[in-house]
């Protein structure tokens, strides 16, 4: 059986999806970006304005308002960052992104030691710069 799964504790996904789906002992979160649930501000800033002119923004700030959806959405499963499995991260730009984010990231994961593949992308959705898709464990039911 598979169920989607969804939270007011994140944002809202920006097409026909649900945060995630469970499927048997596993989790299936959707892209997982920095804005924040209810208002789709993005902490560090958005990597453009309106009128797509380039702004200076916080790549260490998004990837924490990342990780913290991350773990709305697995609360939510009835999971923590403890049952991540794998993650592959989305950069904007990887020249000048990588090792903020990788800091970052190291807080959070280095006891979890999820497997991990990082990409760079031309874009995003959104104007924002970094984005996660999870696969973790499922609670047992």
């Amino acid at each position: 059986m598979s169920n989607p799964i969804r939270t007011s504790n994140a944002p809202d996904p920006v097409g026909a999806y649900p945060h995630a789906r469970r499927h048997g002992d596993l989790l299936f979160l959707s892209g997982v970006g920095p804005r924040q649930a209810g208002t789709n501000e993005i902490p560090g800033g958005p990597i453009h304005d309106a009128d797509g002119k380039p702004r200076d923004y916080d790549v260490r700030a998004q990837t924490e308002a990342t990780i913290a959806n991350v773990r709305a959405v697995l609360e939510a499963c009835g999971a923590t960052l403890d049952d991540v499995l794998d993650v592959t991260a989305f950069l904007i730009d990887m020249d000048r992104d990588f090792q903020g984010y990788n800091e970052v990231y190291a807080k959070h994961f280095t006891s979890v030691q999820a497997a991990r593949t990082t990409i760079a992308v031309r874009a995003l959705p959104r104007p924002i710069a970094v984005e996660f898709k999870v696969i973790a464990k499922a609670p047992v039911e």
